[in-house]
């Protein structure tokens, strides 16, 4: 895919006029999928896709459009062209009309000092038939319901002013529960780049002695406040919300952040909390589509104190600030909270007595200026009594803030942390990543 891509944006690159200026990002992917269902494999496939977008600048005003590409080349005159040539010829000719029919936009920026990078990840996947094999063995005589991803993640970028950056990563995400009946099911996640057998199989055992107490009775608990463990999983989502305006510096400016508070009050977080955009141990690029490269990571909250801001190329230039490598959404892509001090194989002798909670779901803000949250528990979370699981229970909406379960409610976070992959394959798979621990949670609010 590189080297077609490659070719592509150096023909395209000719065609640039007077004082014009192209960017184009490349989005691919080779994927090996199979679903799962009852412990049988139901819908194995293959997905082999790319897609370019393409946008043309000439002063301030600049315009964009996308398609999908066929790949591969052709002998013409004795030289390789791209097959994708002529339709990303016309589409730069469309663009070039549309230009001088559009206003100038004084948000725009784009990187101008060309910093070129190429990241080519080791690709040591396993054959997809051998991790079916694994699973297929792991579900024998339960219900295993899940999907399987695994291959190639191709991301490029290039422009006019002589910048190519590419990205390749090699990975896999096997997305599954064992279920039970009705709501009740253990939820699964098994991600990495280096698909380890007796790493899922600890994965699996651990699955199955949740499924043995969750065949029993399940107990209604009544609001309240609770001590809890949430799960890297379930904290991950807790903590993802403030990806939806929480770090952006844009959101700070505009008095919407979700954070507002460790801004202008002063508000901190337990002193064990440090949250980062890591992307140097993640897997998404480390460019984003302006250009503008990424720096290996960006720390959000440093010791419990609001530290930096995501800043895009177009908040930037309307604050007079650096932009730090952050999309238009001013999202982490690689969310990273560090490891606490509590081994996890301590963590129901600190939990006590109170709720195991492995899953969330149907999360939001219920007051954003507290950055409070509430949600639902979801699939296999548990009553414990005296350091054991006890008795699955029904499902609970809780309502807490961020600066209650990571401030002065926090107990402790985990030693073990989980590298966690998005599972999304909307369109086509997706690239960004968060790696967690668990954490312990004194008196949390459960309000039905």
């Amino acid at each position: 895919m590189k080297s077609d891509f490659q070719l592509l944006a150096d023909e395209l690159m000719t065609q640039v006029q007077g004082q014009e200026v192209l960017l184009l990002n490349f989005n691919g992917e080779e994927t090996d999928f199979v679903r799962f269902n009852h412990s049988r494999v139901r819908q194995p496939g293959h997905v082999h896709q790319r897609y370019l977008s393409m946008e043309l600048i000439d002063g301030e005003r600049h315009a964009a459009a996308n398609l999908t590409l066929g790949g591969g080349r052709h002998c013409v005159n004795g030289q390789d062209q791209s097959q994708d040539h002529p339709q990303a010829t016309d589409v730069l000719k469309l663009l070039r009309e549309r230009l001088v029919e559009l206003p100038e936009d004084p948000h725009l920026l784009y990187s101008v000092a060309p910093l070129s990078t190429e990241i080519e990840g080791e690709d040591g996947l396993p054959a997809v038939e051998d991790v079916v094999d694994q699973v297929v063995a792991a579900g024998e005589g339960r219900d295993l319901v899940g999907i399987h991803a695994q291959g190639g993640i191709y991301r490029g970028f290039a422009n006019s002013l002589g910048q190519r950056n590419w990205s390749a990563t090699h990975s896999f995400n096997l997305d599954w529960s064992f279920y039970h009946q009705a709501d009740k099911a253990v939820k699964c996640g098994y991600a990495g780049v280096d698909w380890q057998a007796d790493e899922f199989r600890t994965h699996v055992d651990r699955a199955l002695e949740q499924l043995t107490v969750l065949e029993g009775e399940p107990k209604t608990i009544s609001a309240g406040r609770y001590r809890v463990y949430l799960s890297p999983v379930a904290l991950a989502d807790y903590v993802g919300v403030l990806n939806w305006g929480g770090f952006g510096l844009k959101s700070h400016r505009t008095k919407q952040s979700s954070l507002l508070r460790m801004v202008t009050d002063g508000v901190r977080l337990h002193d064990s909390v440090t949250l980062r955009d890591n992307t140097a141990e993640g897997v998404a690029p480390n460019f984003q589509s302006e250009g503008f490269v990424k720096p290996d990571s960006v720390t959000l909250i440093d010791a419990g104190a609001h530290a930096d801001c995501l800043v895009s190329p177009r908040s930037a230039r309307e604050y007079g600030v650096e932009p730090n490598g952050a999309g238009a959404g001013e999202g982490a892509s690689c969310l990273d909270l560090a490891a606490g001090d509590v081994p996890m194989a301590e963590v129901l002798a600190h939990l006590d007595t109170g709720v195991w909670i492995n899953n969330v779901h149907y999360l939001n803000y219920s007051d954003r200026p507290a950055c409070r949250i509430t949600g639902m528990t979801r699939f296999a979370c548990f009553w414990v009594e005296g350091g054991q699981i006890v008795a699955p229970i029904n499902v609970m909406r809780f309502d807490e803030s961020l600066y209650r379960v990571l401030g002065e409610n926090l107990i402790g976070l985990t030693c073990e942390r989980q590298m966690i992959l998005d599972s999304g394959t909307y369109g086509g798979r997706g690239s960004t990543s968060a790696r967690f621990p668990g954490a312990l949670v004194e008196d949390f609010n459960f309000n039905l």
